[in-house]
């Protein structure tokens, strides 16, 4: 049994303007110890499909789903106090921005120590032993000294280094991390990632990272799901993905990595943008920004079928490609 599964997951925000689908029936399972990366333009609804799952999406937001199960729990039948006891013990999650995330009123030692009390019951020394703990166990230099730091105080990777530690305090069975390198400069994305990979090796962690970034996606998963305009698009392992991309949004995604400009010409880029709540294509959404689109991509709905294990278009490039 998955210990996640995710089946057609709706977000929807009502405005006098109309419904914006922020996210569109997608059907997700990750597997104890296996790492899921989701990656998609900022707009394609991400972020917003796993703050759904951890209970946190605010009104006017509108969440429905078919099957929304985390470790056996129906987390769609959860009052708030069994939610409370899962979220942030056994389901944890890596906020996008850490300055933005840590209470700038406490100190560090405070907030990790309020999640180990809150969650395992540990006394006040305890907590404070198992804080320092877990500030080494991330990487911070003199972690005993930094319990009595407050945010503002740190840099934006020691931050971050602390809303890891927060999140793993517990051990949990699965970390969700919101683009956890995204404030930061490209020497402490690596310390971060690197940091990331040797947590999940050591404890067997599940791990959903959510990104942009296809280098981080050929770094660290096992398996990728493409999304666009709040749809799943594509949905494969990272090996099989790489190797060749099936649907035009995951190749333009690859085309437009760094790591693949030679220096002499300029980095392809994708026309237009992810279309918002009036702009929406009656069909498929990609279609707009496609260069293998024809007719039937303008008046008829791709439905997720099995060419290449998961792949939302009529013409799946890896069967354009397959000799």
């Amino acid at each position: 049994m998955a210990l996640l599964e995710i089946e057609d997951l709706c977000v929807d925000f009502p405005s006098q303007r109309g419904v914006l689908h922020a996210v569109d029936h997608v059907s997700l399972r990750v597997d104890s110890s296996e790492v899921l990366a989701i990656v998609g333009e900022s707009g394609s609804g991400k972020s917003v499909a796993m703050m759904a799952l951890m209970g946190l999406v605010a009104f006017p937001g509108q969440v429905r789903a078919k099957t929304l199960r985390f470790d056996g729990q129906d987390l769609l039948q959860m009052d708030a106090a069994q939610r409370r006891r899962t979220i942030g013990k056994d389901l944890a999650m890596i906020f996008q921005d850490p300055t933005t995330s840590l209470n700038p009123c406490y100190t560090v030692g405070f907030q990790l120590a309020e999640t180990l009390q809150l969650h395992l019951g540990l006394r006040r020394t305890e907590a404070k032993r198992r804080s320092i703990e877990l500030l080494e166990q991330v990487g911070i230099p003199a972690p005993e000294s930094r319990l009595a730091a407050y945010p503002h105080q740190l840099s934006g990777g020691m931050a971050q280094r602390v809303m890891i530690a927060m999140a793993i305090a517990c051990r949990p069975k699965m970390l969700i991390a919101d683009e956890p390198t995204t404030a930061l400069d490209v020497t402490v994305q690596a310390q971060i990632l690197d940091l990331l990979q040797g947590l999940q090796a050591q404890t067997g962690m599940a791990v959903v990272i959510i990104t942009h970034n296809m280098g981080v996606v050929c770094e660290l998963a096992h398996r990728v799901a493409v999304m666009y305009a709040g749809q799943i698009v594509e949905q494969r392992s990272a090996q099989a993905l790489f190797e060749a991309p099936a649907h035009p949004y995951t190749q333009a995604l690859m085309q437009a990595m760094p790591q693949r400009s030679d220096g002499q010409t300029r980095l392809q880029t994708i026309p237009g943008v992810v279309p918002g709540l009036h702009d929406r294509p009656p069909a498929c959404l990609f279609e707009p920004r496609c260069q293998y689109a024809h007719a039937l991509c303008r008046t008829q709905v791709p439905l997720w079928g099995e060419h290449a294990e998961g792949v939302r278009c009529h013409a799946p490039l890896s069967a354009l490609i397959t000799p």
